[in-house]
């Protein structure tokens, strides 16, 4: 392994999709409690974006190079791994990297591929189901009937916690979409009502089901108010980005009046023992969802590892439904692994 050569997406700086560029680099090697994955599907995901416009850097001590996401067949395990083999497939979240030929990712946060998925729908699932899952079930605490509004319920993120919030929770779920088409994708996916954010979808929302429990948001700014008001008394406000604004003025005393909690969280620079805890949920409690059908992948695009630039050009434009993913190696890219299984 030592000296033996891959391919790797890097920046050549800030910028739009222009500053993506493909450069050799040597095989990474795994460490204690890690292991070395071939890559051979990587997920496209909105912090890749904002890490390519140089409004995310990595946290200290993780690789520059972007990719959360991936599907592949480890190659090799470090000291103290147990749990996998040479030869396994797996997906995982990775701390960086996954723009690559091989990626080293904490083996606790490597999850089978589920039965029956191919390695590009399975790097679809671990960004945004850990995500999902994280916000939430153990942040927002979404209890059995509650009624959970999604902002953006096309995003990967939205789409995951439409189905975990239906199919384990039984909440009314209520979405949020920029078009009639994406609005039409939150309904099919199991949203009660889908409404347009640039609307009076706060009104709307009241109307309907009389407040939320739990909101899950990534505007942040002009919004946070407005969702403030519309959360019934012990409320969960959750933001996952700020892409409106990172300020807001809102009313503290209807916060401390209504006991209402409000939250974020960011996954990256999490502990590998946090994301552990999370894969070891998703994998019991979701996993056997996807494989029996009942929570659904959805794939907007799959793009040639080349053509990263492409990749990136379509959640720029915000035109996604569903996950982007790169198909590193495309021979074996959509292949279903033989005996995948929970």
């Amino acid at each position: 392994m030592p000296g033996q050569m891959m391919r790797r997406i890097a920046f050549s700086g800030a910028g739009g999709s222009e500053v993506l560029r493909m450069e050799q680099a040597a095989r990474p090697a795994p460490a204690e409690g890690e292991v070395l994955v071939r890559v051979l599907a990587a997920g496209v995901n909105r912090p890749d974006i904002q890490q390519r416009r140089g409004l995310y850097p990595p946290p200290p001590g993780t690789t520059p190079i972007p990719g959360l996401d991936i599907a592949g067949v480890v190659e090799a395990i470090g000291a103290g791994v147990s749990q996998w083999a040479p030869g396994d497939a797996v997906c995982a979240l990775s701390n960086g990297g996954g723009y690559a030929e091989y990626c080293v990712v904490p083996a606790v946060q490597c999850m089978p591929v589920p039965r029956g998925f191919s390695f590009v729908q399975a790097a679809s699932l671990p960004e945004v189901f850990f995500t999902a899952w994280n916000n939430i079930i153990w942040l927002g605490r979404l209890a059995e009937g509650e009624t959970l509004l999604i902002q953006g319920g096309t995003s990967g993120v939205g789409l995951a916690g439409i189905q975990i919030a239906r199919a384990l929770r039984q909440a009314r779920v209520i979405a949020t979409a920029g078009t009639d088409e994406k609005r039409r994708v939150c309904l099919e996916t199991g949203a009660e009502a889908a409404f347009d954010y640039r609307g009076d979808w706060d009104e709307a929302v009241r109307a309907l089901t009389g407040g939320a429990d739990v909101i899950l948001d990534a505007q942040a700014g002009p919004y946070t108010q407005r969702q403030l008001n519309l959360l019934r008394p012990d409320g969960r406000l959750v933001f996952i980005a700020s892409h409106l604004g990172p300020t807001a003025e809102v009313n503290i005393r209807e916060i401390v009046r209504r006991r209402l909690t409000l939250t974020g969280s960011t996954l990256r620079p999490r502990p590998a023992a946090y994301k552990g805890a999370l894969a070891a949920e998703l994998v019991a409690q979701v996993w056997p969802l996807l494989e029996s059908g009942a929570i659904r992948t959805r794939i907007h695009a799959v793009f040639p590892f080349g053509d990263v630039a492409g990749a990136h050009e379509v959640l720029d434009a915000n035109a996604q439904i569903g996950k982007v993913v790169l198909a590193v190696d495309p021979a074996l890219a959509e292949t279903i692994p033989a005996g995948a299984a929970c």
